[in-house]
């Protein structure tokens, strides 16, 4: 450092280094960036952490956008968890306050830039430069206001910059909203298959039970010699795929929450799942023979979609908004490309006061001002500013045909939930009465089996028709609870919460 120059000849050396040494360490710890943070952990601090304690239920949403929509009081909350803990939504917003930033930035483009200057100067002339040999001292002090560099917007480029920073920041809120839309989608639907997966799971188990205790008797009985080794070798395979099926399901259950807790941002506590999961954890390890609960139980309310309902309803899709803005943007960048071609005029101007003493800076007489502006006109460019031109144009037809597009997705999402809508109660009826048929089925065949009438083949194949009409009858109820899910996300998150003969609410 140069402060070590300035100490006395006299120091020895090592004391000039001993008192230079904090200098220069203190200019080289010296930083104007916040210290850097680490987060805490938003996860329990064990793998194996303990569920966590029961929340509070809401008991009023804290969204009427989606309360109407959401019957089941469990999944409202664990939506609110979601909404204030998701890092994919708060990405989102965070993009939207950037984008809100950058207009900010393009909104004060428009309009000049005052700065406030003062300045002092002091120079001596060396002797031999003077007439007299002898030098002299000038003082010099200054202040003033002034703006440099404002471009007069006469062709509008400015303002289309401005017009492009406001639509893309209106297309980040567009984007934001999708983004909750397809949040609050994408937890109903992990909600709706974890609850799949633990009835799935309660199936299992019973169907295990069942087969364990035909197992018994059939070993029993083959020890008298009433039954056949190969009875005996069915009775096995059947208890070995019911155990697979157990095992299967279980880890799908617990895939399903934690997929849950990555959407909620948080573990979602035992309280707030499907009353089937809790079934399945209260009766796992037990043995214990618990039922799930009724399967009509529903978690969504179905939109009120009217005959008729005309397609420019879409147009209220958030993506489609975003597409909008997006071509609005590529509209006002071709004005920015076009005004290229014309000539700009900038303007520097400053008004202030000068004095050699200070004390005179602001007496009558020292004023000074400066007028300069300039102009730009291009000649020769090697077609630059033609290439940009063409480059804002197909930036608008690529916009329009991204907006085409994502009106026919739309469209094609509302279709095709509206079509597996049509068929889904027939669907579902027939497989409540397939499930029934299967069941008589197996009764008879035990019956016969019993009375030696039969072979234990009829029996296996009735239990497994069963099963699997029981886990398609699941799988359908599944479906018709993630059809009402597609529909109000293929609507927006728009939707009637009055009957379909009800007229729609007073805007």
């Amino acid at each position: 450092m140069t402060t070590a120059l300035f100490l006395p000849s006299r120091l020895a050396r090592p004391a000039r280094l001993t008192l230079a040494a904090p200098l220069l360490a203190l200019t080289a710890c010296m930083s104007l960036a916040p210290p850097p943070e680490v987060p805490p952990l938003p996860v329990p601090a064990t793998l194996d952490a303990p569920t966590p304690p029961d929340a509070p239920l809401l008991a009023v949403p804290t969204d009427p956008a989606r309360a109407p929509f959401v019957v089941d009081e469990r999944l409202r909350t664990v939506l609110g968890m979601a909404l204030a803990g998701n890092r994919d939504l708060q990405l989102a917003v965070l993009a939207v306050e950037r984008a809100r930033a950058q207009y900010g930035i393009a909104q004060a483009d428009r309009l000049p830039t005052l700065a406030a200057t003062g300045a002092a100067a002091r120079s001596r002339s060396a002797d031999d430069l003077t007439a007299a040999g002898r030098g002299n001292t000038a003082s010099q002090y200054s202040a003033g206001v002034g703006l440099a560099g404002y471009e007069i917007d006469f062709w509008g480029r400015v303002r289309n910059l401005n017009e492009a920073a406001l639509q893309e920041f209106l297309r980040s809120q567009d984007n934001q909203r999708s983004a909750r839309i397809g949040l609050v989608s994408d937890v109903m639907l992990t909600w709706l298959n974890l609850d799949a997966d633990a009835r799935r799971l309660l199936l299992a188990r019973a169907t295990l039970r069942a087969r364990d205790k035909q197992l018994a008797l059939t070993q029993a009985s083959h020890a008298l010699g009433a039954s056949s080794g190969l009875t005996l070798a069915q009775a096995q395979t059947t208890v070995d795929s019911a155990r697979a099926d157990v095992g299967a399901f279980e880890a799908q259950v617990a895939r399903g929450r934690n997929a849950l807790a990555l959407l909620a941002g948080s573990p979602v506590p035992a309280n707030l799942l499907p009353a089937s999961v809790a079934a399945a954890l209260a009766a796992q390890g037990t043995g214990a023979d618990i039922a799930a609960p009724p399967a009509d139980t529903l978690a969504t309310a179905l939109p009120a979609i009217a005959p008729g309902l005309p397609s420019s309803v879409l147009l209220a899709r958030p993506d489609v908004r975003a597409a909008e803005h997006a071509l609005a943007a590529a509209s006002a960048q071709i004005g920015v490309a076009r005004a290229a071609f014309f000539p700009s005029i900038s303007l520097t101007a400053s008004v202030g006061t000068a004095s050699t003493e200070l004390s005179g800076l602001f007496a009558a007489g020292n004023g000074t001002w400066s007028f300069a502006p300039q102009i730009r006109l291009p000649l020769f460019d090697a077609g630059r500013n033609r290439a940009n031109l063409r480059v804002a144009e197909v930036a608008r037809e690529s916009a329009v045909a991204q907006y085409d597009k994502a009106i026919q997705a739309a469209f094609r999402e509302v279709r095709d939930a509206l079509a597996e809508r049509a068929t889904l109660d027939g669907r579902l009826a027939a497989q409540q009465s397939l499930v029934a048929a299967s069941q008589q089925v197996l009764t008879l065949s035990q019956a016969r089996f019993r009375l030696g009438a039969d072979s234990y083949l009829p029996v296996l194949d009735a239990e497994r028709a069963l099963y699997s009409a029981q886990q398609s009858l699941i799988a359908l109820q599944l479906a018709e609870q993630a059809n009402r899910v597609a529909l109000y996300r293929a609507l927006g998150g728009q939707w009637r919460g009055q009957a379909a003969d009800e007229p729609p609410p007073a805007s």
